[in-house]
């Protein structure tokens, strides 16, 4: 399996995350690809390729353009205001401020922008999020030229960024952008599945009202982790998408005998679909000691994952979001591909 990797997702390389309170050192850190990396060439897992260039409008198909343009102007906006520490919204619109219009000041653009307040926005991170949707489609285009799989190893990771709105380390949607690119490439209908311990909020928001891709998501319930207002099971798509969305939210502690279960049946959904390919988005959080999930899902489990997702027989792209035990994600990572490979192969 191809890996697709660009080391310029060091670029962002944020030092604060609002969390419990305090500002802390990001969870989501560029040592997560150095320990995936690093897995991926001790298991001798395949080559590691770039991303190629891509035009902005193909990111444009998936995201409103002016957020895009917010994102490539927030840093120098913030630094222009006079702010010392990196960008983090403070104020947003609300039940009693619901107003669509766009400040002019900084401030007012992240509230506008962003649908979480522990993400902060430093440099180079706008530059950091295009390679990333880069990486992604490039791994998408190696999905339409007939490989059986291949692996995007994007970071920023994406699946919380909706349409118009960042947060949860998310800046563009590259499994969402991935997917419009294997549509655009001939794919009639492209099935989604979203293993990360958190729900795939953004990507739902992309896709609910569409019936050529269909998102099936298992997740910590939303009652009791973030993004907490989106990933119910009563979530099932919207005019012509009514049907082709999936929500399986698990409690606390959920091993994986349960886990596995909620894969059966998002599985047997895909199977239904008749999808043309398969995008992962392969977060690895669910694991048992990962600082920021409540999932107990081993290490060993991540090798089944991978060779029940084999079972979809579909081309496969997976594309890296979340994951945050670092020492451990890159064994769980390398395990779920070498499970889809073994089965595969």
């Amino acid at each position: 399996m191809k890996t697709v990797y660009s080391p310029d997702h060091r670029l962002r390389n944020a030092k604060t995350e609002l969390t419990g309170g305090q500002l802390v050192t990001p969870f989501e850190c560029p040592q997560r690809v150095d320990y995936v990396l690093a897995a991926i060439a001790a298991q001798h897992l395949g080559d590691i390729i770039a991303p190629s260039q891509w035009p902005r409008a193909l990111i444009e198909k998936v995201h409103n353009p002016d957020y895009l343009r917010f994102l490539d102007s927030a840093w120098q906006l913030w630094i222009q205001a006079g702010n010392q520490g990196e960008a983090m919204p403070n104020i947003w619109p609300s039940r009693s401020m619901p107003s669509q219009r766009i400040p002019n000041h900084i401030d007012g653009q992240l509230g506008h922008y962003s649908l979480a307040g522990e993400t902060s926005i430093s440099l180079g991170t706008a530059e950091a999020a295009w390679v990333s949707a880069k990486v992604a489609l490039s791994g998408a285009q190696l999905i339409s030229q007939s490989e059986g799989s291949a692996f995007s190893l994007c970071r920023p990771p994406g699946h919380h960024a909706s349409r118009d709105q960042f947060g949860g380390y998310c800046f563009i949607n590259n499994a969402a952008v991935a997917t419009q690119k294997l549509l655009d490439d001939g794919a009639q209908k492209v099935a989604i599945l979203d293993v990360d311990f958190h729900h795939g909020n953004g990507t739902q928001d992309i896709f609910y009202q569409r019936d050529d891709v269909l998102f099936c998501s298992i997740h910590g319930d939303p009652m009791e982790a973030f993004p907490y207002f989106l990933g119910f099971s009563d979530e099932t798509g919207q005019d012509q998408g009514q049907g082709f969305n999936l929500n399986l939210p698990l409690p606390r502690g959920t091993p994986y005998s349960v886990w596995k279960n909620a894969l059966t049946t998002a599985l047997a959904k895909i199977s239904g679909f008749r999808a043309d390919a398969l995008v992962i988005s392969l977060g690895v959080d669910t694991f048992e000691n990962d600082p920021i999930s409540f999932f107990k899902l081993k290490s060993d489990d991540f090798l089944d994952m991978g060779m029940n997702i084999a079972k979809a027989g579909l081309p496969t792209l997976f594309i890296m979001e979340g994951g945050y035990a670092v020492e451990e994600i890159g064994i769980n990572t390398v395990n779920v591909l070498k499970g889809f490979e073994n089965l595969t192969l």
